[in-house]
């Protein structure tokens, strides 16, 4: 038997139907469901979810194989009867909505969609071995266990703290695996906890029963691998609960993406294994589980894909399926929009294996057919061109040079370039246009999208610096939301080399940046090769704002300097109109003491001055009187500054002196 191991929620899903192999089940950066023919190496079927952008496929698994009835057939020989040929039909998705979608391969349509249980997004889903159950895990820390007889829920419980990122079901049907922050083993017939195993730091992505034997005999192995984790662990089931840490575990190059593997029936029977990391390596795994083994386990074959260049770049492996017999492999490679199919023979003797083919990226491929649905209109000189959003208004059509006949046929059957065809609309004074009506703007950013994509394509720089010199922050975004997905990674790349060059370019091209991120960051983090391509960007951002952070030190440090020096020139004026208001307000109360005969005492001195002169003391009582002064001078000091009388005390001062 050969089980699929159901994809990491971060991953885009990809999975090989069971048994026979003949169809492959992914589901691309848009959303849509593909199924391909493995045989024909064809597209078998395609289906669109009715909300593939909102709520993205985030994980498929494929029912158990069935009979399919297929309308009235001829009456079956006798020795046709025994033979009743199963095939793959059913297929559940799970959504980012909560919904899981039940797609049926022989109807080519919806079968059903079961909806209402989960409140987040759906990260698992797994068939019971008897076709009409089915269990899915979500964001909302629930499992679910679903009749697809009926349509509905059967039961619902709670299952972890934290999301259910996978499950797994056995193959006598009695347990189910699940793991949040913990790996939970479940009695399906009482859904109660059967055992805990704790061990990965991170979300666990991927749950898979290695043999097929009961739990009581330990012999029940099954596998678990975590995001960010370079290690697949295999955990053994065994009687006395003693089994809290992994047996074996399996080193790989990066994290698990896809697994298969082919169980082991008996002690005597080796599992056998095919693992497809996130970094496109395969790795092929043989071992006998008995008991616990100390020392990680290294691949017996790792398999890589390069392409046919010069400098060879890696091709993606992106899933695997193990033939009957050892050396045979089915792989899937290259790009989730058109992948390619190939049953290979590997010598597994080798301990390093590199295929190379010739595989051409699909990217372009899907570029051009998205393009080529905008059809170019055939304009002969009869036509009329009418400059968007000013109705009624018939732009000049240029009429043939000489005059003469033949080229006036010519012009008739053959097609306008871009360019003239710009000419002819005349962007540049449409943007410009004040007197337009209100629904040019609009109108103006469909041909401005349309045009971009043009501009991108045969990358024309007069279309691209037409549309690129807008300064309107609403035409800018409605432009890059109307921008159909492919075009994104050209415009970025566009964008980023226009950065580059003046600043004043610049300055207009981090509009168009913010724009893009603001729109397509989602779509960007789902490409597989992101950093290689935003990496001269990231750069180029890091050294233009390198110096920045010690100029606004040094523009700091100077703002202090300046006011500073601005305090201190207000704080000398201030004093000097102080000084001078002092100086006027003492020359009117120096006035009055001059004609008292004496200056700069309290008042209180000044009445035993006028006594002394009444009464015309000796000279011994006068000389008293002004010691007695003396020493009441810095009291008199004191009261004199609390008036404001200091240019007094000066003159005070040189008087006793």
């Amino acid at each position: 038997m050969a089980a699929d191991a159901g994809s990491s929620p971060l991953q885009l899903p990809c999975v090989f139907s069971p048994k026979s192999r003949q169809y492959l089940a992914l589901c691309a950066q848009d959303g849509r469901l593909r199924i391909w023919n493995t045989d024909s190496k064809t597209l078998h079927q395609e289906y669109v979810p009715s909300a593939h952008l909102s709520a993205t496929c985030t994980c498929i698994a494929w029912g158990p194989c069935r009979t399919v009835k297929e309308g009235p057939r001829r009456k079956k020989r006798k020795s046709e009867v025994g033979q009743v040929e199963e095939k793959a039909d059913l297929l559940a998705m799970g959504t980012a909505a909560g919904t899981v979608l039940i797609y049926s391969t022989a109807k080519g349509a919806l079968h059903c969609t079961l909806d209402g249980g989960h409140s987040g997004g759906v990260n698992c889903v797994q068939w019971h071995p008897d076709d009409s159950l089915l269990y899915s895990g979500s964001d909302d820390t629930n499992i679910i266990e679903w009749d697809l007889q009926t349509g509905k829920m059967r039961s619902k419980w709670k299952a972890d703290r934290a999301a259910v990122t996978s499950l797994c079901v056995s193959y006598d049907g009695k347990l189910l695996l699940s793991a949040g922050q913990i790996i939970k083993m479940w009695d399906l017939d009482t859904k109660e906890v059967y055992r805990k195993f704790t061990g990965h730091s991170t979300a666990v992505t991927t749950l898979c029963f290695a043999t097929t034997r009961p739990p009581d005999s330990n012999g029940l192995y099954f596998l678990s691998g975590a995001a960010h984790d370079r290690l697949l662990s295999v955990w053994q089931v065994r009687e006395d609960g003693k089994d809290k840490n992994s047996v074996v575990s399996f080193t790989l190059t990066d994290e698990p993406q896809h697994i298969d593997l082919v169980t082991s029936n008996s002690k005597e029977e080796a599992v056998r294994l095919a693992v497809v990391c996130k970094d496109g390596q395969l790795h092929l795994f043989e071992h006998f589980l008995n008991g616990p083994c100390k020392k990680p386990l290294s691949p017996l074959c790792t398999v890589q894909m390069s392409d046919t260049k010069d400098s060879p770049l890696p091709i993606p492996l992106l899933a695997a399926a193990l033939g009957a017999d050892t050396r045979s492999v089915l792989l899937a490679y290259g790009n989730h929009l058109q992948p390619v199919m190939e049953k290979v023979e590997i010598n597994t003797a080798e301990r390093h294996v590199c295929l190379t083919r010739d595989v051409q990226t699909s990217l372009s491929l899907s570029m051009e057919t998205t393009v080529s649905k905008v059809k170019t209109p055939i304009v002969n000189a009869k036509s009329r061109v009418l400059v968007p959003g000013l109705p009624g208004h018939q732009a000049p059509v240029k009429g043939t040079s000489q005059g003469s006949e033949k080229r006036k046929k010519d012009t008739d059957t053959k097609e306008m370039s871009i360019a003239e065809r710009l000419g002819e609309i005349d962007l540049s004074t449409v943007s410009t246009e004040k007197g337009a009506p209100k629904g040019t703007a609009s109108l103006q950013t469909d041909n401005f999208a349309v045009l971009l994509v043009q501009g991108l394509e045969s990358n024309d720089s007069n279309i691209l610096n037409k549309v690129f010199q807008t300064r309107k922050e609403v035409v800018i975004k409605k432009t890059v939301a109307r921008l159909p997905l492919p075009a994104v990674l050209p415009l970025v790349e566009e964008i980023t080399k226009r950065l580059q060059g003046h600043p004043f370019t610049a300055v207009l091209m981090v509009r168009w940046l913010k724009a893009v991120l603001m729109h397509h960051t989602s779509y960007l983090a789902s490409l597989p090769d992101l950093v290689t391509q935003l990496g001269v960007l990231y750069h180029m951002i890091e050294s233009r704002v390198k110096m920045f952070h010690k100029l606004t030190k040094l523009h700091g440090k100077l703002y202090l300097l300046m006011t500073q020096v601005a305090t201190s020139d207000s704080s000398n004026t201030v004093t000097d109109v102080d000084h001078t208001a002092k100086l006027v307000y003492e020359e009117e109360s120096s006035d009055e003491d001059e004609a008292s005969g004496d200056e700069g005492l309290p008042d209180e001195d000044s009445d035993n001055w006028e006594e002394e002169d009444l009464m015309e003391e000796t000279m011994k009582e006068d000389e008293e009187d002004q010691a007695d002064d003396e020493n009441e001078d810095p009291d008199s000091r004191t009261e004199s500054k609390a008036n404001g009388e200091e240019d007094m005390e000066h003159e005070n001062e040189s008087e006793e002196e």
